[in-house]
């Protein structure tokens, strides 16, 4: 696995602590092995990265789930919650995902209404010189 690799070495903390949501550099660990969330969000993130780090990702899922099951304590509570709510659904595309016109722009949508013409029609300075 030559794109997934280590980075950081992660201890646990002697007394709990809040996490700070400033901190651009802090890691935000998740144990698959242990929590089926975890596992979840290890396929999505598979699914949104570039293709040889998703190998090596797929790679440690197919180890993960031919593996024994052993739950953590958020593992637990993680997997009564996914057996409560059902299998995980796709979240549905942004309203107006995918109208992009040439330029990158968004298309304008089609107006419920189409404008209203008030009074008579005018016309032009060319149609009376004709006259």
């Amino acid at each position: 696995m030559p794109e997934l690799t280590r980075r950081y070495v992660v201890m646990t903390m002697a007394a709990a602590a809040p996490f700070d949501h400033a901190d651009r550099d802090a890691p935000f660990v998740l144990k698959p092995w242990k929590d089926p969330a975890a596992l979840a969000a290890l396929k999505a993130y598979r699914n949104h990265c570039y293709a040889e780090l998703a190998r090596d990702l797929d790679e440690w899922i197919r180890a993960i789930e031919a593996g024994p099951v052993g739950r953590g304590d958020v593992g637990q509570r993680n997997e009564a919650h996914l057996a409560s709510v059902g299998p995980a659904r796709a979240r549905p595309a942004a309203r107006g995902a995918g109208r992009v016109t040439v330029k990158g722009r968004p298309k304008a949508r089609a107006k419920a209404q189409t404008k209203r013409r008030r009074g008579p029609a005018r016309s032009s300075k060319r149609t009376k010189r004709r006259r």
